[in-house]
């Protein structure tokens, strides 16, 4: 039991979920060793969610409501920390869920299918399609969802797929703490946030925007993802030099 007042509660509770989704068979090894360089990129940043990544959060749920067909992919690790709000989500900007993994087994996809399925939500999981111009696992996807879809939400994503989605000419968002990946530089909209309030936020934009259908277009003409990025990494410029600067008296 982590005790509220820990100072480190929040992170806690993360990497015990993660540890509960390994023994579930929702998670593999290397989806641990991922999450602790996102959590070193997350510390630096401040553990919360700057005025950057809340602009390309609602950028993000702009895109999706204004798509024909939008799709959530997700992978162990997603599930494992957010399965609950991401089907919310799903519910809300009618984008289904589409299991899509590096580390693939038919035994793995139809647990996390399972899992997601708990909190009522659409999910996509036949693999009877390959998306061209990947050579690992994670061609592997669905004809009703990845393939056909013309914005797909990547969260925790590799670049490789990322630049390959564009190829194929589908727009891509992704959710990635760290601002130099090439995920975050090839993707449409880079969200810079923790998954675990990434999702809550785009979750409250959701609700909002659904109401406001005339703001949209003009949240999507005004976004600039370029200008997303520089501002996390001057974010993490500037926290470090106030950390250093904070060290350096007396």
């Amino acid at each position: 039991m982590i005790p509220k007042s820990h100072p480190r509660y929040h992170s806690l509770v993360t990497r015990e979920k993660l540890v509960e989704g390994f023994k579930k068979g929702l998670v593999v090894p290397e989806g641990l060793i991922a999450h602790g360089r996102g959590e070193c990129f997350d510390y630096i940043l401040g553990e919360k969610s700057h005025d950057f990544a809340l602009e390309a959060e609602k950028a993000a749920v702009a895109l999706m409501l204004l798509a024909d067909h939008p799709i959530i992919s997700v992978n162990g690790n997603t599930v494992a920390l957010v399965a609950e709000e991401i089907s919310e989500l799903s519910k809300i900007l009618n984008a289904p869920l589409e299991v899509n993994l590096f580390h693939w087994s038919r035994e793995r996809v139809e647990a996390i299918a399972k899992e997601l399925e708990k909190f009522g939500a659409v999910v996509y999981h036949r693999g009877d399609a390959e998306l061209k111009g990947i050579e690992h696992s994670r061609r592997i996807v669905d004809s009703r969802g990845i393939l056909k879809a013309d914005v797909v939400l990547v969260p925790l994503e590799d670049g490789d797929r990322c630049e390959i989605l564009r190829k194929h000419g589908k727009k891509v968002i992704a959710i990635d703490i760290n601002p130099l990946s090439r995920t975050s530089r090839m993707a449409d909209i880079s969200i810079v946030d923790n998954i675990i309030r990434a999702i809550p936020n785009m979750i409250k934009f959701a609700k909002e925007l659904k109401k406001e259908s005339k703001e949209l277009e003009e949240i999507i003409r005004n976004y600039d993802n370029r200008k997303i990025l520089m501002r996390a990494v001057l974010a993490i410029r500037d926290n470090l030099t106030k950390i250093a600067g904070e060290l350096n008296v007396g």
